[in-house]
């Protein structure tokens, strides 16, 4: 398979081309030359509560913010000795290929294509296809039945639906305030889309509810440079992701932050 082929597969035709051309420059650090500088360089998202958000002050906050704080005092023994860049969905790869970031900690599902480009951690988080509403006779997946779910164009969210809802009536929406104004008006019974979105969703309209459990599961990881050189790098993210599975410490970032 082609190069370009591939990206295109991954990320969309869209965006094939700027990340083409960026590969050969690829100089991205390991974890000697990390060290060395004193600074880890992380690429977050800002848009995505409860995982990467603005705060009102400005400030950024969320899970993968405290996951890449924590990350920078494991590594480099301060939290603060880190630089937190914020990307748009089709360059959370692109900034690890072109050397522009260190890691990207920015809503990047685990798949098969995407480890051909770049390695991928263990999962910090396991997310995954799950419906909101604010329907009161709507408590449960099953009770959807035939009724109209809202999703967005092109997502995968809709293979999932066909799957595992086959009766219901899906409807594609260009955008999540698309998607609000129809469930407002009564035109779709609930929304679907990943768990971890739909969270900020429900905090952001208090009236609506996150039905669980998901109907997917798709498991969240940082994304590392490939190469031989960067294997001391892989270990030891994959080692600190691992500790603080076993000691419960993301499970209890997740809750704080509201996520299933």
């Amino acid at each position: 398979m082609k190069l370009s082929t591939l990206f295109s597969g991954i990320l969309g035709f869209g965006v094939v081309g700027s990340l083409f051309s960026v590969i050969p420059l690829c100089v991205a650090a390991d974890l000697q030359t990390i060290q060395q500088r004193g600074r880890l360089i992380v690429a977050v998202k800002a848009d995505l509560r409860p995982l990467g958000f603005r705060a009102n002050g400005g400030q950024l906050q969320g899970l993968e913010i405290d996951i890449a704080q924590r990350l920078a005092q494991e590594l480099l023994g301060r939290k603060d000795a880190l630089e937190l860049q914020t990307v748009s969905n089709p360059d959370r790869l692109a900034a690890v290929l072109g050397g522009k970031v260190d890691i990207t900690i920015a809503h990047v599902t685990g798949t098969s294509l995407r480890s051909r480009l770049v390695s991928l951690s263990v999962p910090y988080y396991l997310d995954g296809t799950a419906l909101v509403t604010r329907d009161a006779s709507v408590q449960r997946m099953a009770d959807v039945g035939k009724r109209t779910i809202a999703v967005l164009d092109g997502s995968s969210t809709i293979a999932t639906l066909r799957y595992r809802l086959p009766e219901a009536n899906l409807i594609s929406v260009s955008s999540y305030d698309a998607a609000h104004t129809l469930l407002e008006k009564g035109d779709a019974i609930a929304f679907a889309g990943d768990a971890s979105v739909l969270t900020g969703w429900v905090q952001e309209f208090p009236s609506y509810r996150l039905l669980t459990p998901t109907l997917s599961a798709e498991p969240l990881c940082i994304v590392m440079p490939k190469g031989l050189q960067y294997t001391d790098l892989h270990s030891r993210i994959n080692q600190i992701i691992a500790r603080w599975t076993a000691e419960d410490w993301l499970r209890e970032r997740a809750t704080y932050w509201g996520l299933p």
